[in-house]
């Protein structure tokens, strides 16, 4: 039986693994953002912590964040990052601390198997890598150009802030809100590894930098509807 504490903002899926976990006879502490999930471990000393990679207050990275650096305050903690996508940002830095415990990368669309999913648990809390093969390939392909990870809408945003259009400027060029530009720039700032630790200038600015290196098929900023 294993002690896991889960971190998930999303209170349904939270509630199902939970569920899910006892069924296989292991206990879990869950809790619903970054802040929560450190101070359970520090209360807790699970065996494996099981950690979203969104989650509030800015709906980036601060999952994988704190798992980073739950795994230096805590060395050998083993850690199973289970999300929808892959944040470059620190996913790189987690995946290399393997030596020090048990680590895991899964991507929740693409586990099919219930069994599966539990048994990578606990081979992540027994020391082992469980980490999905979607994860390296997207890893191995930013090495090469940084730009492949974002969208097509991710890239007009992108272009647009490298002309030195404000939040306002874009969401007329694109005809959408400011919500959603928002949202664009953050998820830019996450897969360019600009992590939510440094101020939102200075990102910025790092990822017009990355824009306008050389990268092939760079695309100009298109206008229109989302």
């Amino acid at each position: 039986m294993l002690r896991i504490v889960l971190a998930d903002d999303a209170v349904l899926l939270r509630e199902g693994l939970v569920a899910l976990l006892a069924r296989f006879n292991h206990t879990v502490v869950a809790v619903g953002d970054a802040i929560a999930l450190a101070a359970a471990v520090d209360d807790e000393r699970p065996d494996v912590v099981v950690t979203d990679v969104r989650m509030p207050p800015t709906f980036t990275d601060e999952g994988l964040h704190a798992a980073v650096d739950l795994r230096l305050r805590h060395p050998g903690l083993p850690v199973l990052v289970l999300s929808q996508y892959v944040a470059t940002a620190y996913a790189a830095k987690l995946l290399e601390s393997t030596d020090s415990g048990g680590v895991g990368y899964l991507l929740k669309d693409r586990i099919l198997d219930v069994a599966e999913f539990v048994d990578g648990v606990e081979r992540v809390a027994a020391g082992g890598c469980v980490i999905d093969p979607e994860v390296v390939r997207q890893l191995l392909t930013r090495r090469h150009d940084p730009l492949t990870r974002l969208t097509p809408r991710e890239r007009e945003v992108l272009a647009l802030m490298a002309e030195g259009r404000s939040n306002a400027a874009i969401t007329t060029s694109l005809t959408i809100s400011e919500k959603v530009v928002g949202k664009h720039i953050n998820s830019i700032f996450t897969k360019l590894d600009l992590p939510a630790d440094s101020t939102d200038d200075h990102r910025r600015v790092r990822a017009v930098l990355t824009y306008l290196q050389p990268h092939d098929q760079k695309p100009a900023a298109r206008r229109g509807p989302s």
